[in-house]
């Protein structure tokens, strides 16, 4: 039996009934996923960068805990936007009652606002634009292709951001990502601030659009990850809904139907951190149950939902697994 720490045991005390047992429960069947030699995807929507869950989620990639990463191309950017802007960002904990003015003078002092947090543009997105656009033109020139992660790794791995680092490096997921290079695919990407600016750069023809790769090849990546990696059990962790966890969930169906190749295993675990309402056609607030009917989930596949905030439940899962 693994020695936990004060926060697990806490969990382990008090954590027994309705949401808080199912996250008790998810973990344990985690844990048992990565002793059986099973590989796990995280998948990530939401606000979850600029919610710092990199403090914790760092931790998970340098403790392997987590093997592929499916996430928004805002979760990408906005981890390293954390990193290199962290003092200038600003919170507004009434923003509940901020008027349709009170929006707009923020607007003039470029902040944006995610609920209770302005991240704030000129710092943020104009620090890494400089470099980002940067390495799209060299790979372009050299007739190379990457994909949108792949891009970030580069500048994060350079050093070229260092003199503006904020936080400790070590609460960046996506440094211990890209020293780790850990797979990720970020389907949608074109709908981020990034995703926007190389768009920009597209319509002015100082890029080509086929410089950053698609989704499409994202998809095609991740069957082939899958197959590579399947032996032992892929395991499927999502946080939020959305195009992060839809997205890559659809490689096993993929495989099996359209691919006809019949032996591919179902996803060997599913748990799902959510507060979507289960109504009116939701695909985020479906029941893991209805996974089984599109060809995702096994009927024996371990299966969990915890309708919940994932910024609460996520850092106390993770702390949980990293045995705090």
């Amino acid at each position: 039996m693994k020695t936990k720490g004060p926060i697990s045991q806490f969990i382990q005390k008090h954590y027994l009934h309705f949401n808080a047992a199912a996250l008790v429960d998810a973990a344990r069947a985690y844990e048992q996923q990565l002793d059986q030699g099973a590989n796990m995807l995280v998948s990530m929507a939401g606000a979850m960068s600029t919610a710092e869950i990199g403090k914790i989620f760092a931790e998970m990639i340098r403790n392997q805990k987590v093997h592929i990463i499916s996430c928004t191309g805002a979760n990408l950017e906005e981890d390293v936007m954390n990193l290199v802007a962290h003092s200038h960002y600003k919170r507004v904990p009434n923003y509940r009652d901020l008027t349709p003015q009170q929006e707009w003078e923020l607007l003039e002092q470029g902040l944006n606002r995610v609920t209770d947090t302005c991240i704030p543009e000129e710092e943020a997105f104009r620090r890494i634009q400089e470099h980002i656009v940067k390495v799209w033109k060299e790979a372009q020139a050299k007739g190379e292709r990457y994909f949108p992660h792949e891009y970030l790794y580069q500048i994060l791995l350079s050093g070229v951001l260092e003199e503006h680092y904020e936080i400790d490096i070590k609460d960046s997921w996506m440094y211990a990502a890209a020293k780790a290079n850990l797979p990720i695919v970020v389907p949608g990407w074109e709908d981020s601030t990034l995703g926007n600016i190389f768009a920009s750069y597209v319509i002015k023809g100082e890029l080509e659009a086929s410089t950053v790769k698609s989704g499409i090849e994202y998809m095609t990546f991740l069957a082939q990850w899958y197959k590579a990696n399947a032996t032992n059990g892929v395991g499927f962790f999502q946080i939020g809904g959305g195009i992060a966890g839809d997205f890559p969930i659809c490689v096993v169906p993929m495989l099996y139907q359209d691919l006809e190749e019949t032996e591919t295993p179902f996803w060997s675990y599913f748990c799902q951190i959510s507060d979507s309402t289960t109504s009116y056609g939701s695909y985020s607030g479906a029941v893991p149950n209805e996974k089984i009917t599109w060809g995702k989930l096994d009927i024996h596949t371990p299966k969990f939902i915890i309708e919940s905030d994932a910024t609460i439940v996520a850092p106390l899962l993770f702390a949980y697994l990293l045995d705090y």
